[in-house]
C-alpha cells in the first residue's frame, strides 16, 4: 500500500487499468502507454490528451525515436480525455503538473487517482517534445522510460520485474 501526500492510499494490486495523459496525445502519452503496456502486460494501459489532436496518429519524430528503442507507436489514434475515460481507469498518469490541475479542476471526482508519471523520480513533469528536434524527443523518451520503469517497480507482481 502507498500512502499519498493528499491522504489517499492505494493497494497497487487493485490497479488494473491505467490511463496516460498529455496534451495532444500524439507524443508523450502514446510513448508512456506503449512502454507501460510492454512491461505490464497483465494491465490495460491506454492514453488520451487534454487537448487531443483527435484522430491523429503518433507524431512522426516520436514514432521514429520509439522505433529506435524497439517500441512501435503504429496504430495509435489520438483521443480526447473526458470524465468517462477517466472513470474507466484506476490510475491516471499525467505528464505535467498543469495536466493534473486541469483534470482535477474539470473532474474533481477523479483527483484521487491522478499522479505524475515521474512521481517517483522527482515529480517535475516531462516537457512536451512536439515540433522539437529528434535529440529533444530522445531526451523525453529517456525520461518517460525511466518514469514508467519506476511505476513498473511498484505495479508489477512480485518477482516479475
Amino acid at each position: 500500500m502507498i500512502q499519498r501526500s493528499d491522504g489517499y492510499s492505494w493497494v497497487f494490486g487493485m490497479i488494473r487499468n491505467i490511463l496516460v495523459v498529455c496534451v495532444g496525445n500524439i507524443c508523450r502519452s502514446p510513448l508512456g502507454e506503449r512502454i507501460l503496456q510492454r512491461q505490464l502486460p497483465d494491465l490495460r494501459v491506454t492514453s488520451a490528451g487534454i487537448g487531443a489532436l483527435v484522430g491523429h496518429s503518433a507524431d512522426t519524430t516520436a514514432a521514429e525515436v520509439a522505433a529506435l528503442h524497439g517500441i512501435s507507436l503504429d496504430g495509435h489514434v489520438a483521443r480526447q480525455f473526458n470524465a468517462e475515460i477517466g472513470r474507466e481507469n484506476d490510475l491516471i498518469l499525467v505528464l505535467e503538473p498543469g495536466h493534473k490541475a486541469q483534470i482535477a479542476r474539470e473532474t474533481p471526482q477523479l483527483s484521487g487517482k491522478i499522479m505524475l508519471l515521474d512521481h517517483w523520480i522527482g515529480a517535475k513533469g516531462i516537457a512536451d517534445p512536439y515540433r522539437k528536434s529528434q535529440e529533444f524527443h530522445e531526451a523525453v523518451f529517456q525520461q518517460i522510460e525511466a518514469a514508467a520503469h519506476s511505476w513498473v517497480q511498484r505495479l508489477a507482481p512480485k518477482g516479475k520485474v
